[in-house]
């Protein structure tokens, strides 16, 4: 394992995070949602149903999804036990169905139709927990209320240390600090092409990491 010095000062670990962010923005610097939609409210579904389930699974789903509901109103009148049938291979879809038409009739009765944008509000919507909130204000409306922590984020924080927390909410707040404000959406977006694209769960490619001077993990691949 190659090792790497940790910063002793906060002006070391401050360049460190400066230096981390510019190498993201070298590797990934176009790094978008991966969950197709054309407007907040289908990304808000396709973001609840991504949910312990792949965005490619996702955006396999919803094409048909949104042409059987194209409307909140569709959504918010669906029967749940049709609804579940055609969101099933996303995984726990009675839940998910039940958020759905929650969603779509709190959206309808308390905020005019329209999904709200700000992270007080959106945590009222059934199936909207700080992650999908983070994903719908930051992609759809260019909000930077937090930062999204899905498993990559998660996993590669961790690894960069970033964080040492588990909980994904603390995991945010360390995030929130460590990162200037107008990084934290494009982060996420980098963060999770980069767990996807090379460091992986298991046998990450650090080989062909452009992070890995800067990365601390124990479990490095280098052969």
């Amino acid at each position: 394992m190659k090792k790497v010095p940790r910063p002793r000062t906060a002006a070391e670990r401050q360049a460190r995070v400066v230096e981390i962010l510019r190498r993201l923005d070298e590797a990934y610097p176009a790094a978008q949602c991966a969950l197709e939609h054309k407007n907040p409210w289908q990304l808000l579904v396709a973001t609840i149903l991504s949910a312990q389930c792949t965005d490619k699974r996702v955006n396999m789903v919803t094409p048909g999804l949104f042409q059987k509901y194209p409307t909140l109103q569709d959504f918010a009148s669906a029967r749940q036990v049709v609804l579940e049938q055609d969101i099933r291979s996303t995984g726990f879809f009675r839940n998910k169905a039940k958020s759905l038409i929650g969603a779509a009739k709190t959206i309808l009765s308390e905020f005019g139709g329209r999904v709200p944008q700000t992270m007080e509000e959106m945590l009222r919507i059934p199936g909207a927990a700080r992650k999908t909130a983070n994903v719908v204000l930051g992609t759809a409306f260019g909000k930077a209320a937090g930062v999204v922590v899905d498993t990559h984020v998660q996993r590669i924080a961790r690894r960069l240390d970033l964080t040492k927390q588990k909980d994904p909410g603390k995991i945010e707040q360390d995030l929130m600090k460590a990162l200037p404000q107008e990084k934290w959406i494009l982060f996420a977006h980098q963060i999770i092409h980069h767990g996807r694209q090379v460091c992986a769960a298991r046998n990450p490619a650090c080989n062909r990491c452009n992070l890995e001077r800067l990365c601390y993990s124990r479990d490095k691949v280098l052969v």
